[in-house]
Formats: C-alpha cells, structure tokens, sequence
C-alpha cells in the first residue's frame, strides 16, 4: 500500500533509497535461491559448493567479529581518552580553586584594607570637621571684632573705671572673645612685622622699625590671623 501520489510506504528503506539496494529479506531470498541452484537432481549439494559456501559464511563471521572488535575497541579507547581528559580537567580545575588557607589569606588581607581606608576615612573626616569648627569659630569672632574696638575706644576715654557702667560688659566681653582663643596683638616697641601689621604710614628713617602708633588693635586664634593691627612705623628709641 502506498501513502498516494507514487510513494511508498517506507520512503527511508534502502530499496526506496537505493536502486542498487537490496532488502533484508530479498537477500536471504537470494542466498536461498543460491543454495538451490547447487542442489543436484538427486537433491544432494556438491561438497565442494557446500564448502565454498561454509568458507563464504565462516569469512563473513570472522568480518562482522572483527567489526565487532574494532567497535568495542574504539569505544574503549574513547572511555578511556574521555575518562583522562575528566581526570586532566578535574586536576586543573583543583589547582585554580584556591584552598582555604589561601581563602583566608585572602579575606584577611581585604580586611586589613578595609580597616586601612576606614581608618583614612575617620582621619579625614575628623580633620574636616575640625577645620569647620575652627572656621566658624573664627567667622563669630571677626563678626565680634568691631565691639572689641569700641571697648578699646571707651577704655582710651576713661570710660572703663572700676565703677564705671561698661566695666562689667568690658570684662564679659573679654572672657567670652579669650575662651574662644582670640589673642589680641599688636603693641608699641614691637618689631614690624608686615604679616601681623598694616602700616599707615612709616615715620622711621633707618632699616630697623618697629611700632611707634597702634591705631587699631590686631586678632589672632592660634596661627590664624583675624585681622592685621593697624600702626605708625617708627624708629626706635
């Protein structure tokens, strides 16, 4: 029975594939019809026929054992390259993973530098914290420095006695300026220094100077200078 339009039932069968191809059961058949044609009249086969015939099937016997041999042969050989090639792989594979020790080694040393950059850090940041407090600091007392001059102005009047009204503010107001760490300077006899003051005219008439006027009181906290004082250079005496 075919499938319609002139194909078989088998389209993949070696007599459909193959012209020159033979079926299973076509060459049994052939072999069979061999067989009879070296029967005799008498029904008997020649013995040399029959011979020729068992040395044909003993030769096919001794070709399909060796292809069985050869198969056998080959997939062991295959097993066996397969099987070192897992051995080779599973060695390399232990020699990149590392071991425990290393492992620890290794995670030791990442927490020593962590600890490294945290510790770098808290410097840091405690510097810059630091510096912006000192800044501040600063920033309130330059903004307190115009009062500290009217304290100078009214201590030059006379206007800062033991009895006065202002002595006590005068007195408040210099503790609160000192606990800041504000360092008043600039008085007469000192040595010019251009760094510390800003002279408004210069009286002297040899190379040595030094401050002959204050007109105006210098500031400092720590080495940071708040304001220059403002002075008279002169000779000394």
């Amino acid at each position: 029975m075919s499938l319609g339009n002139d194909m078989p039932d088998d389209p993949g069968a070696p007599a459909n594939t193959d012209p020159e191809g033979t079926s299973p059961n076509e060459a049994e058949a052939a072999v069979d019809e061999a067989r009879r044609a070296q029967v005799t009249p008498d029904g008997n086969v020649p013995a040399g026929a029959a011979a020729a015939a068992d040395a044909d099937i003993a030769e096919e016997l001794d070709d399909i054992d060796a292809e069985v041999a050869d198969s056998l042969l080959t997939d062991t050989d295959g097993a066996t390259e397969s099987a070192e090639d897992d051995a080779m792989r599973d060695a390399q594979d232990d020699e990149q993973t590392p071991s425990v020790d290393q492992q620890l080694e290794e995670m030791t040393a990442d927490l020593k530098r962590v600890s490294a950059e945290y510790t770098n850090y808290r410097r840091r940041a405690e510097r810059d914290r630091t510096a912006t407090f000192e800044l501040a600091k600063a920033q309130v007392a330059g903004d307190l420095l115009p009062m500290a001059d009217d304290f100078d102005l009214a201590d030059k009047h006379g206007d800062l006695t033991e009895d006065g009204p202002l002595k006590a503010f005068s007195d408040k107001f210099t503790k609160l300026i000192t606990d800041l760490g504000v360092e008043k300077f600039g008085t007469e006899g000192d040595s010019f220094d251009p760094n510390f003051h800003e002279a408004v005219q210069d009286a002297s008439s040899g190379d040595e100077k030094i401050v002959a006027t204050v007109l105006r009181s210098g500031y400092r906290m720590g080495d940071r200078v708040l304001r220059t004082a403002m002075v008279i250079i002169g000779d000394p005496e």
